[in-house]
């Protein structure tokens, strides 16, 4: 891989990590004084379209039609991904969403088996996705009954954004089959056309009719909370786009499960709203190596695919 390469995914990984993080926290704020899920999410998108439509049309490009149909499929799940993010956020702390949300990495090394051209799968890969999860195990034991509310939704959330991986990465690689359209332009896409079914969402619950008054109960900082995420949800629209393009589905599953453990201890020792045991703490030790690990193995098998590759034309 060369250097200009590797450094593009440093900074893509890292400024998507610090999108994220700011989006966990920003969002948890939000939702606990703004409960209209669908609304919040709405002003989201609407801020990330307009934001894009104003100030980067000239980076818009969209191949052909078929390629912004293709596209369109991934919008459900992006916009199912935010939904139940919100509504898990709503009823669990966040350190529970983050924990389960390590067992994803396993769904998608199942399915990208089905990719055209799927990496290879190694024992110390598969080992260290097995740490991964005793390590969210751990955690999970010591946490109390009464933060178990809205697993439902952390499960069905950790589901939606496997399947809104495999199909970015589908889309966005060069090795699978690669959609003609810029990143601005798939942004733009996203939060656009996304409006429309989060606005049915919305009406359907009933928060147009009670957004008036819920908004009226606003005080200065919950709207801070609010255009806050309005202003990250645009950046982590686009890093994550960038980010997903540079590296395979699994591994930026992983990056985002290992990066999110910073919430934690800030959860725990920022907001005092949850105190961990020493056996989550090791429990957390042990999910953040094995993220670390995984990383390592992964990118080790992508470089040799790539050497294979580089190779072959001189036999």
């Amino acid at each position: 891989m060369a250097q200009a390469e590797q450094m593009q995914i440093i900074v893509a990984s890292s400024c998507y990590c610090f999108a994220s993080v700011g989006m966990l926290l920003f969002n948890k704020f939000a939702v606990q004084d703004f409960p209209l899920e669908c609304c919040l999410v709405w002003a989201q998108l609407f801020f990330a379209a307009s934001c894009l439509t104003l100030f980067a049309f000239p980076y818009i490009h969209v191949g052909s039609m078929h390629d912004l149909l293709r596209w369109c499929m991934v919008v459900p799940f992006y916009c199912g991904m935010l939904l139940t993010s919100i509504l898990a956020l709503k009823t669990a702390p966040m350190s529970l969403i983050i924990v389960l949300r390590n067992t994803s990495p396993l769904g998608t090394l199942v399915i990208e088996r089905f990719y055209p051209e799927p990496l290879r799968i190694s024992g110390f890969m598969l080992g260290s996705i097995g740490l991964m999860i005793a390590g969210g195990l751990m955690y999970v034991s010591q946490l109390p009954k009464e933060n178990w509310q809205g697993i439902g939704w952390v499960f069905l959330n950790s589901a939606i954004a496997v399947v809104d991986r495999l199909l970015q990465r589908l889309l966005l690689s060069k090795e699978q089959c690669p959609v003609d359209i810029s990143k601005a332009g798939i942004t733009l896409i996203n939060n656009l056309v996304g409006l429309l079914p989060v606005g049915i969402a919305a009406y359907a619950k009933g928060e147009i009719d009670q957004l008036p008054v819920v908004y009226g109960m606003l005080n200065h900082w919950d709207k801070f909370y609010i255009g806050m995420t309005c202003i990250i949800g645009l950046t982590i629209s686009y890093t994550s786009i960038w980010a997903q393009s540079l590296i395979s589905a699994t591994s930026f599953l992983v990056m985002i499960n290992a990066n999110k453990f910073v919430i934690i201890g800030i959860e725990a020792f920022g907001m005092h709203s949850k105190k961990l045991t020493s056996l989550q703490i090791f429990g957390a030790s042990l999910t953040i190596l094995g993220g670390v690990l995984y990383g390592k193995s992964r990118q080790a098998i992508e470089q040799e695919v790539q050497e294979r590759k580089t190779l072959l034309p001189s036999k």
